[in-house]
């Protein structure tokens, strides 16, 4: 029997909305009747990841687990959160639930292995996502070397995602600033960018930028596609 995701999102909205349509994107189907069933619950309420870890901000698990259990009774039969950052408080939630929680950041790793060997990629994410090493310590489990932007292009980033994206304003004024923290990456010796952020994927998709990209938000849809028993389209470029 196929099984049903359950995406536990509202961090943010927009990142919710990219990974419910890239599930569809991904999934080799012919008609409605062969796409997986998905319950999102998409709660806007759960605080900031970033404050929580880095500046004593409200802790965000509480919410989190409120939409958790929403789609426990839902029967969802694994769980995926569009938020990188959210992922540092994984280990809490499968503490409390017995359904599959996807690790985006252990399977981001696993694909940069597989498709760049020997390559070197710039994390681009939040504070947050950076300062607490969820994707370093993936990456270094997968005997990879990464890169993080400057003090002054990690400042731009964060502008960028809640500033932009978040706040839901118009993406292509920031093109020159976006695209200046990728050309300064590449100088310094990035061969590709991890975008650590669910909202990057939707602002680099507005401004057309080229990478080589790896999209976490396309690679979780992937793996929980296969998790559910789902045939996979051919990868994207």
């Amino acid at each position: 029997m196929k099984k049903t995701i359950g995406i536990l999102g509202g961090m943010g909205p927009l990142a919710t909305a990219d990974l419910y349509r890239k599930i569809i994107e991904q999934t080799d189907a012919d008609c409605d009747n062969d796409h997986i069933r998905v319950y999102i619950d998409g709660n806007s309420a759960i605080p900031d990841r970033t404050a929580a870890i880095l500046h004593g901000g409200e802790d965000p698990v509480p919410e989190m687990l409120s939409a958790l259990r929403h789609l426990e009774a839902c029967g969802a039969d694994c769980i995926i959160m569009p938020c990188n950052t959210a992922h540092f408080f994984l280990p809490r939630l499968q503490a409390q639930t017995d359904l599959p929680i996807l690790d985006m950041q252990k399977i981001t790793a696993r694909v940069c292995r597989e498709r760049f060997p020997g390559k070197t990629p710039a994390i681009l994410a939040t504070d947050g996502t950076i300062q607490s090493g969820l994707f370093d310590r993936a990456l270094e489990e997968e005997g990879i070397s990464w890169m993080h932007p400057d003090k002054s292009e990690q400042k731009t980033l964060m502008h960028l995602i809640y500033d932009v994206v978040k706040a839901s304003k118009p993406m292509e004024p920031v093109k020159e600033s976006w695209e200046q923290i990728l050309d300064a990456l590449r100088a310094r010796g990035a061969d590709l960018f991890i975008l650590g952020c669910t909202e990057l994927p939707v602002l680099s998709g507005a401004l057309h930028s080229t990478g080589p990209f790896i999209d976490p938000t396309e690679e979780l849809a992937r793996e929980a596609i296969r998790f559910c028993g789902y045939q996979l389209k051919s990868p994207s470029c």
